[in-house]
């Protein structure tokens, strides 16, 4: 959380909605461990990693989500092993996240 402190202060100046996804569990490699975080505004703009790319963009997708409908969620994302090497991954693994909006 601590990288992400300077983009949500200026987010907070600039009034923008911030919804925070954090890494709660992991089964199986993954990149991250649980802690992990990352901060998205409600223009898509991304501070931090949760996945060290694997995922990201599907995660900026729910994070989005969670603004529109000011809602809390958990999410899983994981591919075996095998598949995760057929498609130039890095890692298998499942990742489980919660999102959820920032109150400011």
């Amino acid at each position: 959380m601590k990288e992400l402190l300077s983009d949500l202060e200026r987010w907070r100046r600039q009034g923008k909605r911030v919804a925070i996804a954090r890494v709660v569990d992991i089964e199986g490699s993954g990149p991250r461990l649980p802690g992990a975080a990352m901060a998205v505004n409600e223009d898509g703009d991304v501070s931090g990693s949760v996945s060290g790319g694997c995922v990201e963009g599907a995660v900026v997708t729910e994070a989005l989500e969670c603004l529109e409908e000011q809602s809390r969620r958990i999410v899983t994302f994981g591919y075996s092993d095998d598949e995760a090497f057929a498609v130039g991954l890095t890692c298998g693994g499942t990742i489980h996240l919660f999102l959820e909006p920032l109150d400011w």
